[in-house]
C-alpha cells in the first residue's frame, strides 16, 4: 500500500481495559498486522447493528486512530454514527465481550446488538 494521501482520524474512543484485551488476542494469533475494525451496518431489530472484526486490510476513505500500539478503523460511512463513542469490554459473569457506549443512539433494542 504505497498510499501518499493522509489518513483520516475519528472520534471512538477505546478504554485501557479493551486496548489491553485487544493486544492480548493479537499475541495469542501470533499477528501484529491486524486493526480492529468498527462498522455500522443495515440490519437488526432497530435497524443499524455493530460489526467488531481484525482486519488487515486499510481501504480508500478508512478513518484510523492508534490506541497505545491498538489501531481502530473506522470507514468513512460509519464515522458519523459512531462519533464519540466508546469501545470497552466487560468481563463479568452476566457478560463477557466487546461492548459500544454510543451517544449517537436514538433507540436500540432489548438485545443491545442494534440502535437507530
Amino acid at each position: 500500500m504505497s498510499e501518499t494521501t493522509e489518513t483520516a482520524t475519528h472520534g471512538v474512543l477505546l478504554s485501557d481495559f479493551a486496548g489491553q484485551k485487544i493486544r492480548a488476542l493479537l499475541e495469542q494469533e501470533g499477528r501484529d498486522d491486524l486493526r480492529l475494525r468498527v462498522a455500522v451496518q443495515p440490519g437488526g431489530c432497530s435497524g443499524l447493528i455493530y460489526q467488531l472484526y481484525f482486519d488487515e486490510r486499510l481501504l480508500e476513505g478508512d478513518a484510523l486512530r492508534d490506541y497505545d500500539g491498538v489501531e481502530v478503523v473506522v470507514d468513512k460511512m460509519s464515522v458519523p454514527y459512531l462519533e464519540g463513542a466508546t469501545i470497552d469490554f466487560a468481563d463479568t459473569i452476566e457478560k463477557q465481550g466487546f461492548t459500544i457506549d454510543n451517544p449517537n443512539a436514538g433507540e436500540g433494542c432489548a438485545c443491545g446488538g442494534s440502535f437507530a
